[in-house]
């Protein structure tokens, strides 16, 4: 018996057709015409389902949301065994964690993209699609959330990352690994995470922004957000969470005002701490009213952050 895998495309590189010498149009390509071009496996049915034709950075939660409607639709057929979403690589993280914590379905749900189009040789968008669509199908990815699949191997959506502008080996995730690998169509899993979160949108998702942390960095970005409209705000921190004095008045006055402030590290591993007690450390950052966010990096948070937010739930400090 075959089985069936929904194909849903969204763009990016891995539907780019070349306009000129070294110049693509991301997201040319539809899920139809990719799937053409790909040897996809005889014993497995795919459903191929076009939502949008974008590059990446011009996906919004708007179209996060609308992403997540077309895989929900495809989930009520219980037909299906799993889903691939291909999507560009440059946001394809912020997307496929939303995903994850706002699907709460065992299927596999597996976002791949790809560095190379098309067209170039050595291309990864053939190797990436198949292996996706093996891990879609099998049920040893079952009960994980949302996965990444690049390069032979499978990331969860939590903690992985684009590491390389341009490598074929684009993503990882520092300091927790892989999932699992595709070898020759086979799929390995060797850990699976032991929880996930999920959460019920209700509301309109609302604006969260990042600011960066550097040396003798003030608050203007800050009071920039807080002016735009922002209900929440992650910090990217160093070491341990620290950010420059110079930006404290500005939090302390966003923090009057019920905006919600995460401070994250700009450190690949390890988590924020309450170590130091100077003006502008972790520690006069939680006695002010930032919530401590944990091992996230700032992209992460920020969905998080604003995926709470829309749920009408009331962050605190055990969400992170």
């Amino acid at each position: 018996m075959r089985k069936k895998v929904a194909l849903i495309t969204t763009g990016g590189t891995i539907a780019s057709k070349e306009i000129s010498k070294g110049l693509l149009n991301s997201g040319a390509l539809t899920g139809s015409e990719l799937a053409d071009l790909c040897q996809l496996p005889d014993d497995i049915e795919v459903k191929v389902v076009d939502v949008m034709q974008k590059p990446s950075m011009h996906i919004d939660f708007d179209s996060m949301l609308e992403i997540r409607e077309a895989i929900l639709t495809q989930l009520k057929d219980p037909s299906i065994c799993g889903i691939v979403l291909t999507h560009g690589t440059d946001t394809l993280e912020e997307t496929a964690y939303f995903l994850d914590l706002t699907i709460n379905d065992k299927r596999p749900i597996v976002v791949t993209g790809s560095q190379r189009s098309p067209q170039d040789v050595g291309t990864d968008v053939y190797s990436n699609m198949r292996n996706s669509i093996y891990v879609a199908v099998n049920n040893i990815v079952n009960d994980i959330g949302v996965v990444v699949v690049f390069n032979e191997r499978i990331y969860s959506a939590k903690y992985v990352k684009k590491v390389h502008a341009s490598n074929v080996q684009g993503f990882e995730s520092f300091g927790y690994g892989y999932l699992g690998i595709i070898d020759n169509d086979h799929v390995s899993i060797y850990q699976k995470p032991v929880s996930k979160d999920f959460y019920n949108i209700k509301n309109q998702i609302p604006r969260v922004d990042i600011v960066k942390c550097y040396s003798s960095a003030d608050g203007v970005f800050i009071d920039a957000a807080v002016s735009a409209g922002a209900k929440g705000i992650v910090l990217e921190g160093v070491g341990r969470g620290q950010v420059s004095p110079y930006m404290m008045d500005s939090i302390k006055k966003a923090i009057e005002k019920e905006i919600v402030l995460v401070v994250t590290t700009s450190a690949e591993e390890g988590k924020v701490y309450p170590s130091y007690g100077y003006y502008g450390s972790t520690f006069d950052l939680q006695q002010n009213g930032v919530l401590l966010g944990e091992d996230y990096d700032s992209k992460k948070a920020r969905i998080k952050l604003a995926v709470l937010l829309a749920s009408s739930h009331e962050v605190k400090q055990t969400d992170f």
